[in-house]
């Protein structure tokens, strides 16, 4: 047995120890995983719930029941109302701890009514050393990270699921649309509609990897460094322009640094 089998290995005993789960599942790589897990460890014992949120990009709702419905996993929607929070929408650097806040509760609610122990949210080893206030939301609700506990990088989480054969092992990072906006630039359904719209257009171009960051009157389009050359014409700079004017963006602009993770934190003392 390898290590990463070993590490799997404690990740299945771990869940089958819990007795029954809901899985917070957003359908990225991470959450895939956990929630694919906890389906071959618990079976119907397992809950996958997907947040109703304008949030989560519709890309990402149709992948979460896509993945859940080809690997037999049970899935369902919460409607979440973060967007009715002003200290959501005010959108500081603790945008993050009131999102999953709002998560979180209504996830306990539903343990509770559902008479199931424990709640589990895909975080991994490699998110504990950057800035995401929705850990510190996890641990006020007593959230389990069982891929934490089994010591599982995000490189491990996508051999593991290229073993498993689950279409999700090279699925491009995601984030929620909210992380989009720069911080102090208050957060709304129509932004990150727009946004949505604009990253939709975007992957109709062929692109796999990329960002739209809204701030307000300019669109800052990153695109991984290994798709920058395809991006970086004149045809593509006039359909990227096409694209944002209709949006109602006054300037469309490329930036020459290309995709980069949490772009949006350098902002931050």
């Amino acid at each position: 047995m390898d290590a990463l089998q070993a590490k799997q290995d404690k990740l299945f005993s771990d869940l089958r120890a819990m007795d029954g789960v809901i899985v917070a599942y957003s359908g990225g790589a991470d959450s895939a995983y956990l929630a694919w897990a906890a389906n071959q460890t618990l079976g119907e014992a397992a809950l996958a719930i997907t947040a109703d949120s304008a949030s989560l990009a519709e890309s990402h709702k149709r992948d979460a029941e896509a993945f859940a419905k080809t690997h037999g996993i049970r899935h369902e929607y919460i409607e979440t109302r973060e967007f009715e929070n002003p200290d959501y929408v005010k959108n500081d650097r603790d945008r993050c701890f009131y999102c999953k806040d709002e998560l979180f509760t209504r996830l306990d609610q539903l343990a509770r009514a559902r008479g199931i122990a424990h709640v589990i949210y895909g975080v991994n080893v490699d998110d504990l050393g950057d800035y995401r206030p929705g850990q510190r939301a996890a641990k006020l609700h007593q959230v389990k990270a069982p891929l934490v506990e089994a010591g599982l990088t995000k490189a491990e989480i996508r051999e593991l699921s290229r073993r498993a054969g689950l279409e999700t092992w090279d699925r491009p990072a995601s984030a929620c649309l909210s992380s989009r906006i720069p911080y102090g630039t208050p957060v709304t359904i129509r932004n990150v509609k727009t946004v949505d719209r604009g990253e939709d257009a975007i992957r109709a171009l062929g692109f796999r990897q990329f960002r739209v960051r809204f701030h307000g009157e300019v669109v800052r389009i990153e695109i991984a460094p290994e798709e920058l050359d395809r991006a970086m014409s004149l045809e593509m700079a006039r359909k990227f322009t096409a694209i944002f004017k209709a949006l109602g963006f006054h300037y469309v602009t490329l930036d020459l640094e290309g995709y980069r993770q949490g772009s949006l934190n350098a902002v931050l003392p």
